[in-house]
């Protein structure tokens, strides 16, 4: 019985193979989409892991100096009074074109270290004395030591794959030459089991500041807001991809109800057929889900690359831009296909286990009621009511997407019965028979419509959102650029030495030198830049700021005041009148806060007298100048030769600005993909829609062909419905879509990176898009138009013969 129960089953999938492949691609393209998210989430932690455990991070306390970099006299001192603690001094430094890390290592006090170890048992180990000695070596990838060759200035170089990517680990005496930065340290580790009676570090070192290792930032966390934006984005292609096999699985369930009403007759029970569906559906899912991480691996491939820049330049973290299939990410995958398959199929299998033995076979009898729309309308209600309230009365960024789902969830809930309302009304003001009828069958096939038509809001709606959010940041970033690069020119000196030659040779022939120098702190919210800025109307007349008191610049130029960054003030909720300590000596009124798009980082500035004070000796080695920008490029090359500087080091605003602007652009690639493939996915569940709705069809249209409409009116009456249907909920889509976009400018954004955006409209846009799912829906309806047009006669009179 069990075989011949099996038979039966499949024959549906026999007589309708198109159904078969919607319903796998479905649960494919909903499986790729959130497993080349998960994939490249996955990859990227992995990396972030990698690093830790390479560069032993966030195992050992640290001490730091709030004002800057240590001095070597305070190691020295520490190291005699018994404190078991190893130096390390790292920076960013570019070579041939690149910017690489650059850690250096006590390498005799400093715990060991994989590369250490993987190079000592190496068929062929440096000499000990090689690492700790001029002119020293340098451990680095094999892809970065490929690149770094034929530099014939630097060290010689050990290939280990146990390094950090971009990152090149060196003795600490190398890395003060090649960071430029002698007898300085950038923080010390405390290491473990310390000897007894070793006096107190306040009274050694009163000045230093001990971080706990578990209080330290990691790239984890510090990246951690940016992958549950990716997260959010796939889950709602996962959503999408789930509307296709919810309206298959549903359309299956309906055409089987003769077939299941026979073998119930024949003696199968109820229970029995359920658990043979859902073995079904099982066996379905898992191959879906197989083809779904086949595609996600791929697709992860092409999108990795773009993710790994974007946060090695927002966040510097160390990721490989190469994906690798990880068990964690694929079984995820196929349980989210197995749970997505059985959530989109649940509903349609408890009306099955429901179902009378005696009930009528039609498609039409399954389909929803109106009052199961009016139930749909109140739960859609209630989730955007609740989604509402949770933005308004909950903070973080959980809460925010909670408020994001809520509302698009709703929205797609409420789809269906505000458009049966306004095919009422079109309905009712209709003029003639045949505009009657359309419009009423528009409304009879709606309910196997609905589904494709909620993916479709939905895409449109990310789409409009997304694209807002990113056009109303370029154009915000664009004039913020404006205001923050003002100056021609920006030169880096090797050291300060040589900024004070340039700044001297410079002085006569230029309009203004404004020294750009900074130092890291240490705040509860982070790590916070401190910089020092000269009297100039450079600064009073163009830096962005968003909120500020009376007489900022001034307070701030006469040292009684600090200006912080946006990031700074919403994570420590530190506004203009506010204090805002920068270490035990030194705490100033908050006197503007000004908009920094693009730092992860907390940032303040005060007066140049004032950093000398707070951070004594900090270097001077960059430098923006201001005068003529006709002169500018013929000053770049004189600074160039005279002072024998690389390109790189003397950059024109103009090349800033745009390499600036290409880094934004690389920023979205990820979510501007994700939002083409999403609104691709609801095209095809329209088109999928239509043609598994495609037999049903005859019964409506065989009538109507019978009392005088051509085939090829009727062809033309099918186009017109899916493009009518779609243009109906592409207006329904805008203000759903200006509504996330104001969720991810005003509360996404805030919570994810500390920056509020203004919101700018682009009707151009919109009106671009309004065509393309025009245009999109025509092309899905295009084939069964294609059937009616060239629909046998004879197949429509059969309609009146048989028994429906």
């Amino acid at each position: 019985m069990t075989f011949a129960i099996v038979q039966a089953l499949l024959s549906h999938w026999r007589r309708h193979r198109l159904q078969l492949a919607t319903l796998l691609i479905g649960i494919a393209l909903a499986t790729g989409l959130w497993s080349a998210v998960q994939a490249i989430n996955a990859e990227a932690r992995a990396s972030y892991q990698r690093a830790s455990d390479q560069l032993a991070l966030g195992l050992y306390d640290t001490l730091r100096d709030p004002s800057g970099t240590i001095a070597v006299d305070r190691y020295v001192a520490l190291r005699r009074a018994g404190w078991q603690v190893s130096a390390v001094l790292e920076g960013p430094v570019r070579i041939a074109g690149r910017t690489v890390q650059v850690m250096g290592v006590d390498m005799v006090t400093y715990p060991a270290l994989p590369a250490m170890t993987q190079t000592e048992q190496s068929d062929a180990p440096p000499d000990p004395s090689d690492m700790l000695t001029a002119p020293g070596r340098l451990l680095a990838t094999p892809e970065l030591a490929e690149h770094l060759k034929s530099q014939t200035e630097l060290p010689p170089i050990v290939v280990s794959d146990a390094v950090p990517p971009d990152l090149i680990l060196t003795d600490i005496g190398v890395a003060e030459t090649l960071l430029n930065k002698p007898r300085q340290i950038s923080r010390l580790v405390i290491l473990p089991d310390q000897p007894r009676g070793v006096p107190a570090l306040s009274e050694i070192a009163p000045d230093l500041q001990r971080v706990e290792a578990s209080a330290q930032l990691d790239t984890q966390r510090l990246t951690d807001s940016f992958h549950l934006n990716l997260t959010a984005f796939g889950l709602l292609s996962f959503a999408v991809g789930l509307f296709i096999v919810n309206g298959t699985v549903g359309l299956a369930f309906a055409q089987r109800r003769a077939m299941i009403r026979t073998l119930r007759a024949l003696g199968v029970s109820m229970r029995r057929l359920v658990w043979m569906i859902t073995a079904e559906l099982t066996l379905l899912a898992l191959i879906g889900g197989a083809l779904g991480l086949v595609l996600g691996f791929f697709l992860a491939g092409a999108l990795l690359p773009d993710v790994a820049a974007t946060l090695r330049r927002l966040y510097g973290a160390p990721v490989d831009g190469q994906i690798s299939l990880q068990p964690e990410w694929a079984l995820a995958g196929l349980g989210m296909a197995l749970g997505g398959t059985f959530l989109a199929s649940g509903h349609a299998l408890f009306r099955l286990s429901r179902m009378p033995i005696l009930t009528g076979a039609g498609v039409q009898s399954w389909r929803s009621s109106r009052s199961g729309q009016r139930f749909s309308f109140l739960i859609g209600t209630a989730l955007i009511t609740g989604g509402f309230a949770i933005g308004y009365t909950v903070e973080g960024l959980v809460a925010g997407f909670a408020m994001v789902g809520g509302i698009l969830t709703g929205a797609a809930l409420v789809l269906p019965y505000f458009l049966t309302l306004v095919l009422s009304v079109f309905q009712r003001r209709a003029r003639g028979p045949v505009a009657q009828w359309v419009w009423a069958d528009m409304q009879a096939q709606l309910p196997g419509l609905s589904l494709a038509l909620m993916a479709l809001l939905l895409a449109l709606a990310a789409n409009i959102g997304v694209g807002t959010m990113v056009s109303s940041f370029r154009l915000t970033f664009v004039g913020w650029l404006d205001q923050r690069l003002t100056s021609e020119l920006y030169v880096t000196a090797r050291d300060d030495q040589q900024g004070q030659e340039i700044a001297q040779w410079l002085g006569p022939q230029v309009d203004a030198i404004l020294p750009i120098r900074n130092v890291e702190l240490t705040h509860e919210t982070g790590p916070l830049f401190l910089y020092g800025v000269v009297d100039h109307e450079t600064y009073r007349d163009h830096w962005p700021l968003i909120a500020s008191s009376d007489s900022a610049w001034d307070r701030v130029l006469a040292d009684q005041a600090v200006m912080i960054n946006e990031q700074l003030a919403r994570r420590a909720d530190l506004w203009p009148g506010d204090m805002l300590t920068l270490n035990a000596e030194h705490t100033l009124t908050i006197a503007g806060v000004y908009s920094d798009y693009g730092n992860p980082t907390g940032q303040a500035i005060v007066s140049m007298p004032q950093l000398d004070r707070i951070a004594p000796g900090a270097e001077t080695r960059q430098f923006g100048i201001r005068g003529s920008p006709e002169r500018a490029t013929e000053l770049a090359e004189a600074l160039r030769e005279r002072f024998d500087l690389s390109r790189q080091a003397v950059v024109q605003q103009a090349a800033v600005k745009a390499q600036s602007l290409a880094i934004f652009d690389n920023t979205f690639v990820v979510t501007s993909a994700l939002n083409v493939l999403t609104l691709g996915v609801a095209g095809f569940a329209i088109l999928t829609s239509l043609l598994t709705l495609w037999t049903q069809r005859l019964p409506q249209i065989a009538p109507v062909w019978a009392l005088g409409l051509t085939r090829a009116q009727l062809a033309r009456l099918e186009l017109l419905r899916s493009v009518l249907l779609a243009a109906l909920t592409a207006v329904l889509a805008l203000p759903l879509g200006l509504v996330l976009a104001w969720a991810l400018l005003a509360v996404i954004n805030v919570q994810a990176f500390g920056w509020r955006l203004p919101m700018f409209l682009f009707p151009v846009d919109w009106a671009y898009l309004f065509v393309l799912t025009l245009l999109a829906a025509a092309v899905a309806a295009a084939l069964p138009a294609l059937r009616v047009l060239r629909l046998p006669p004879a197949d429509l009179l059969r309609v009146f013969a048989n028994e429906r």
